[in-house]
């Protein structure tokens, strides 16, 4: 008896694969390309015009030229014009301020008409150094280099300077990454995630922030965000007569030295306090900070919230580095009957042996990494299993190419992802993390920030919250643009200091790490 196959094109050539390729049946929508425009926001006048000039320049080569030189291992570059020579012809930065953040975005623009990419570069606190590592160093190197290459380009923009590493350059070379990352799902017609390998998961679980001046307020906030969905949230709580960290409308400056009683924490001396200006704009003003009042005053926090909500609810708490290593052991085990879903930068990342004495003593999640800029700075620690989360800022790193590969790391080792993703991380950068949140089997939690209407405008294609999780739109490359002529109309506004991060004190005036 006969049987009958489907008769698929002889397609011996990337620019014949490409083609066939872009008239195949959308599986997801069943239509074909005949019946839509193989196109979407943002990129319908490339893909229209590729479409069409490509069929036009292959019909009209030789036969000759069509196939596979049988002299070379590559592919004859007139046979397929537009695969093989794309390249970057310009390289923008815009720096733009929606809603109180300052966000750097880079565009490359391409030799392909309509082809463009965007990446996120934000280090919020010295933007303008990212923006001039970007355009005095990076942009002439990277003019007129193939947008395919992403390995080779990220491998060699991060020795191009000799000394590499730092927040500055990283976040530079994150901005060129995530935006060639977007190119090339935009010239395949398909988003990042599936470059990679395609979904693991439908949508990317995320916690949101809560905060206030006493356990019913966070209480109340954290009632408001279940209703809404949610079933991870962050808890911070104010230190009564200091500073804190992770509740924006805690006291700072001199006011933070109001304790007197001495049962409760020392006296502060607030000879290096500065006193704020409430017309001027501070990017983090200090304050004076003590361990134990702080210690205390979390540890009451947890107790209210999981006598109010119960262990059904995931909680999550930052500590952001503050507390000295050894009380910061004895706070991780006080934490664990609390069953935190993770207790977040519990020692900085030059304290990183004392994680040995926590896994030594509880088993409270921990996540570590917001301040790492060296991807080799996390392999011990995955290695050791001396955390459960990768809590790494992609821009940080350097973008997409280096944090997939500690993610496929964090796979062998069972440590999941959670990507840093609070309002410093522009909607761009949300949009590369969601790439790899659905494509890494060892995905965790995503930090969530909730954008505002005007931000969600000037960036079109910003990824939706809905019933505690992150959707993308699914769209080719990261999904997302930037409308460069608003971003125009909110430029940085003047800060003090520049917008460094003002210094945060012990009651005797020493610095604490912010």
């Amino acid at each position: 008896m006969a049987t009958s196959r489907r008769l698929e094109p002889d397609v011996s050539t990337n620019a014949e694969r490409h083609l066939v390729g872009l008239c195949r049946t959308d599986r997801r929508s069943h239509q074909s390309c005949a019946q839509t425009p193989v196109a979407s926001e943002g990129t319908d006048r490339f893909q229209l015009t590729r479409y069409e000039h490509a069929f036009s320049e292959y019909n009209s080569l030789p036969l000759g030229a069509r196939a596979r030189s049988t002299t070379s291992n590559h592919v004859n570059t007139q046979a397929d014009p537009f695969m093989s020579n794309v390249t970057i012809r310009d390289i923008k930065t815009i720096l733009t301020e929606p809603d109180g953040i300052r966000l750097v975005i880079v565009k490359i623009e391409t030799s392909e008409p309509g082809l463009h990419g965007v990446g996120c570069a934000t280090f919020t606190q010295r933007p303008t150094a990212v923006a001039s590592a970007i355009d005095d160093y990076l942009r002439p190197f990277l003019i007129g280099r193939n947008v395919a290459d992403i390995e080779d380009i990220w491998q060699s923009s991060y020795v191009s300077s000799y000394w590499r590493n730092g927040p500055v350059l990283n976040n530079a070379l994150s901005g060129i990454d995530q935006a060639l990352w977007d190119i090339k799902g935009k010239m395949a017609n398909m988003p990042v995630y599936d470059l990679l390998g395609g979904r693991a998961r439908v949508a990317a679980p995320v916690y949101v922030h809560t905060s206030g001046d006493s356990h019913e307020e966070v209480g109340d906030k954290v009632q408001a965000f279940v209703e809404q969905g949610f079933h991870h949230v962050r808890v911070q709580m104010s230190t009564p007569g200091y500073a804190t960290y992770g509740n924006k409308g805690a006291a700072t400056g001199a006011s933070t030295a109001s304790n007197h009683d001495t049962t409760q924490g020392p006296i502060a001396n607030n000879d290096w306090l500065r006193d704020y200006d409430p017309n001027k704009l501070y990017a983090h003003p200090g304050g004076v900070y003590e361990p134990k009042p702080y210690m205390r005053s979390a540890l009451g926090l947890f107790e209210y919230i999981r006598g109010r909500f119960g262990y059904g609810l995931e909680i999550l708490h930052d500590v952001h580095e503050r507390i000295p290593p050894i009380l910061g052991v004895w706070f991780a085990k006080e934490v664990e009957k609390y069953q935190l879903f993770f207790l977040e930068d519990l020692f900085s990342p030059e304290d990183q042996a004392y994680f040995k004495m926590v896994r030594e003593q509880c088993a409270t999640p921990i996540a570590m990494g917001e301040l790492h800029n060296n991807p080799h700075e996390v392999v011990p620690m995955i290695q050791n299993r001396l955390m459960d989360f990768i809590r790494i800022h992609m821009s940080q790193i350097g973008g997409i190419t280096p944090a997939r590969k500690l993610a496929a790391m964090g796979e062998l080792y069972n440590v999941r992802t959670a990507w840093h993703g609070p309002g410093d991380t522009s909607p761009v950068g949300h949009a590369a993390n969601m790439m790899l949140n659905l494509n890494t089997y060892n995905f965790g939690i995503q930090e969530a920030n909730i954008p505002s209407e005007r931000t969600r405008e000037m960036f079109p294609g910003t990824p939706t919250l809905k019933d505690g999780m992150m959707w993308s739109n699914g769209k080719p490359g990261l999904g997302i643009d930037i409308d460069e002529e608003m971003a125009a109309k909110f430029p940085f506004k003047e800060r003090e200091f520049g917008g460094a991060w003002d210094t945060v004190r012990r009651a005797d005036g020493s610095m604490v790490k912010p």
